[in-house]
């Protein structure tokens, strides 16, 4: 697990959407990538907030591990629609 990851996401956001994020509620896990200080200089220097859950909290995550579950379960893992020879094909999967 490496903080460079996270920050590549934020680079992806200002790329797309522009360069200051003034205002956003940033939520997210207290993962060690999360809870760096170069993350958080980063979060800082785009204008937003960061929110971070209480750490052990079951209710935090989860629904997103249970849609996490569905996905897997339900498509990824289902005999009768893969395997995916490529991630393009799971996306188009995704989709439909």
């Amino acid at each position: 697990m490496r903080t460079e990851m996270a920050l590549d996401t934020w680079e992806m956001a200002r790329w797309q959407r522009g360069s200051q994020f003034a205002g956003l509620v940033l939520h997210s896990d207290a993962g060690s990538q999360m809870t760096s200080i170069r993350y958080g200089e980063r979060v800082d220097e785009i204008g937003a907030v960061p929110s971070i859950g209480s750490v052990g909290d079951v209710p935090d995550n989860a629904l997103a591990e249970s849609i996490n579950a569905l996905y897997k379960t339900e498509l990824v893992r289902d005999p009768g629609r893969g395997p995916w020879r490529t991630i393009d094909d799971l996306e188009l999967a995704t989709l439909s």
